[in-house]
């Protein structure tokens, strides 16, 4: 039964990359997927295997219904936290967008220049993404970017970039990624050797597909603004933008001081925001028809939940694979068959870009018991955390961002993928320097 599985999760990711040929929304592929490979997994009741203190191994198999049970709850108890995070990473974006945050920023960025805003932006999401994480600096950046391109076919572009760089961010900082907060939690890195070791090479693997960027058509000459809205803003805009900046980043804050997981966090964030958007409501400067445009239900209603549902969707097919052993078997047999543990590594980074991270990282602290801080779990750090750049369905970053602006798997992998190959290879040499000057000095 396991063949059919995996056959399964081969169909629904070819009808998710070919969803505009076939006329069948993504979305409806991957909960379908989810769903038919898991009511396999349990019929035939076939061996799994179960996470213990983090490492899978293999289950009981006179007790595999059980375990079957056990297994969906814990990838669906994992999977709603994702969910549950990115719920009150949007909504928050939304209330600030709904009290016109962004409009501010809008006006801090002044340039036109199409080539000044890219690195702009390239910048920003490298940075932010290494205080809050690479998932909500997708959405925050991308509700921006809204503001500023008006035209979507030349937005896409930004949004790609936007990806790149929120992963690449993501990948030197313990709380930038969830796979580096993995390998953080579970005693394998310590944040100072991490951030010593992969934040050039990150910076590599951002710079060189800026550079490349940079010389390419699209981004030439200004950005034209003629059908871009006036940017009004009210009272409470900068009171609303401050404060839910602020509310964003006290939630790794917060994770590193209570130890709870960063949903946590973040559904306080949310409630906090909550509350002073209702108090900082603008009622004197509107109409008493207005009034419903700064209700919280409102700045819900405008969440992309099938894009919620894609993710869930994704995640759940991804562990069924996880759960029948097959992503621990694929890292096991590369790294028996391959004898350089960089070149293996290398290959899982290419691997995290077709199916999710975590599960890739989980397996690879499975296979590998060095010490902390050893170089292979910087390697790993790096590779996970950027491999996912190379497709638009390779990280939670992508898939957000494919979901809010549209993006074409295709057209991702024809004009996007080049370019994220070579900041990802020169980063990953780059960090091999690091590793061997640290082996021989």
């Amino acid at each position: 039964m396991e063949p059919w599985i995996i056959a399964i999760f081969i169909i629904g990711y070819l009808c998710i990359t070919t969803e505009h040929q076939i006329k069948v929304d993504k979305t409806i592929s991957a909960l379908a997927m989810a769903v038919i490979c898991w009511t396999l997994l349990k019929v035939s009741n076939i061996d799994v295997m179960e996470v213990s203190n983090g490492i899978l191994v293999p289950s009981d198999p006179t007790n595999n219904a059980t375990a079957i049970d056990k297994a969906l709850q814990h990838h669906l108890a994992e999977t709603a936290e994702i969910l549950f995070f990115l719920i009150g990473a949007m909504t928050i974006v939304e209330i600030i967008d709904m009290h016109r945050g962004f409009e501010i920023i809008k006006r801090l960025i002044r340039t036109q220049s199409k080539v000044k805003l890219l690195w702009i932006i390239g910048i920003i999401g490298f940075f932010l993404s290494a205080i809050i994480d690479n998932l909500t600096t997708t959405i925050i950046l991308i509700t921006i970017l809204r503001k500023l391109i008006p035209d979507q076919k030349e937005r896409i572009w930004y949004a790609s970039l936007i990806v790149i760089a929120a992963n690449a961010g993501g990948a030197w900082s313990p709380i930038g990624d969830v796979t580096t907060t993995m390998l953080w939690v579970k005693g394998k890195v310590t944040a100072a050797k991490l951030v010593e070791y992969v934040f050039i090479p990150a910076i590599v693997c951002l710079v060189v597909p800026l550079l490349i960027a940079s010389f390419l058509p699209v981004f030439k000459g200004k950005i034209d603004t003629s059908n871009s809205e006036e940017g009004v803003t009210y009272k409470s805009s900068m009171p609303v933008l401050s404060i839910g900046f602020i509310t964003i980043i006290f939630v790794p804050i917060f994770k590193s001081i209570t130890h709870l997981p960063p949903y946590i966090g973040m559904l306080f964030a949310l409630a906090t925001m909550w509350f002073i958007s209702e108090k900082l409501k603008p009622i004197s400067e509107l109409s008493s028809t207005d009034k419903d445009k700064f209700s919280i239900h409102r700045a819900m209603s405008r969440i992309e939940f099938s894009s919620i549902l894609f993710f869930l969707g994704i995640l759940l097919a991804v562990a069924s694979l996880q759960t029948i052993g097959t992503l621990f078997n694929f890292a096991q047999t590369l790294n028996e068959t391959i004898p350089s543990k960089n070149v293996v590594i290398l290959l899982l980074g290419f691997a995290s870009a077709i199916i999710d991270n975590v599960p890739l990282v989980a397996a690879s602290m499975g296979m590998f018991q060095e010490e902390i801080d050893n170089g292979i779990w910087h390697f790993i750090a790096y590779a996970a955390g950027t491999g996912g750049s190379l497709l638009i369905i390779g990280s939670a970053a992508g898939v957000v961002a494919m979901g809010m602006e549209k993006i074409n798997f295709f057209w991702y992998v024809k004009n996007i993928l080049w370019i994220a190959l070579l900041g990802f290879i020169l980063g990953y040499l780059t960090l091999v320097s690091f590793e061997a000057l640290h082996f021989f000095g």
